[in-house]
């Protein structure tokens, strides 16, 4: 299933938000040289998360795959799991989702990508290609109406793309459809979970405009989840850590400026730089929650 960047108005949107923050991307061979040189190693963990475009980068990554690895020990047994994410991006984040389940033990037998905008399923097939991938299926899709079957998998994953769907309770629906009895969901949320009814302030809207970011109160998330037939939901707050997180990884992008800038541009390291600022700004003002949600289908 295929869909070009200006076939909805949505997809058009992420796009071009996309596009402008992360411009080198969509040349990927060129960009990888660059990472290359910068990280000295050619294979995949090289790439040291650069591939990504979260907020929270291979860091929220990994609370995923610990809550998968405990998923996997109470639900799938030891078997291979059938995997998704939905707003997959350019696959940074499911690609370095397999390579760390599969360290840790947990064989992924697939791994299917879902996203909006064409173009970005289109690097990412590329790289996937490129990296021998045999496991991986990107699929252009709304999140909302994702061409797999019901009960077909074991772990839906959402790797900080939750801000960019404005229909989030048809997106847990859909994801609830596709999951076996049991199968477990894994939710990071960056800057798409907010205390009340009030959202972020202007200046966050600066970098995280209307139309591409969207919020929902933590109460109604809960709520979103409950409907669609989850149990055992559990909100992890993430506050703390994220601020962390973020101090660091804007003190990276100020340490190694010369270094990222190589690799994205002088633009797109300063947008960057002021889009963690903005959102590590709200987390400090307690206007957005950072969290991890896990839950079951029940």
């Amino acid at each position: 299933m295929t869909a070009s960047a200006g076939a909805t108005p949505g997809a058009e949107a992420q796009y071009r938000y996309h596009r402008e923050l992360f411009p080198a991307l969509h040349d990927w061979e060129r960009t990888e040289r660059s990472i290359v040189e910068f990280t000295g190693d050619s294979g995949p963990s090289g790439l040291l998360g650069l591939d990504q475009m979260g907020h929270f980068g291979p860091q929220g990554c990994d609370l995923v795959v610990e809550a998968m690895s405990t998923g996997a020990e109470t639900v799938l047994h030891g078997a291979p799991v059938e995997l998704c994410e939905l707003g997959s991006g350019f696959g940074g984040a499911l690609r370095y989702l397999v390579d760390r389940l599969t360290a840790r033990g947990i064989a992924v037998r697939h791994a299917y990508g879902v996203d909006l905008v064409a173009e970005h399923c289109a690097v990412s097939r590329r790289i996937s290609r490129s990296q021998g991938r045999a496991e991986l299926t990107e699929i252009c899709a709304c999140a909302t109406s994702v061409p797999l079957p019901e009960d077909s998998l074991d772990t839906v994953v959402v790797t900080g793309s939750m801000p960019h769907f404005p229909e989030p309770g048809e997106v847990v629906r859909e994801a609830a459809r596709m999951l076996r009895p049991a199968g477990l969901l894994v939710l990071t949320e960056e800057v798409s979970l907010t205390p009340g009814v009030d959202g972020p302030s202007e200046a966050f809207r600066a970098t995280h405009p209307h139309g591409v970011f969207f919020t929902t109160p933590a109460a109604e998330r809960q709520r979103q989840l409950e409907r669609a037939g989850f149990v055992d939901v559990v909100r992890h707050d993430l506050g703390s850590w994220a601020v962390t997180l973020l101090a660091e990884r804007l003190k990276v992008v100020r340490i190694f400026r010369g270094s990222v800038a190589g690799i994205y541009g002088d633009e797109s390291v300063d947008l960057i730089r002021r889009t963690l600022t903005a959102a590590r700004d709200e987390y400090l003002a307690g206007r957005l929650l950072p969290s991890l949600w896990t839950a079951r289908r029940g």
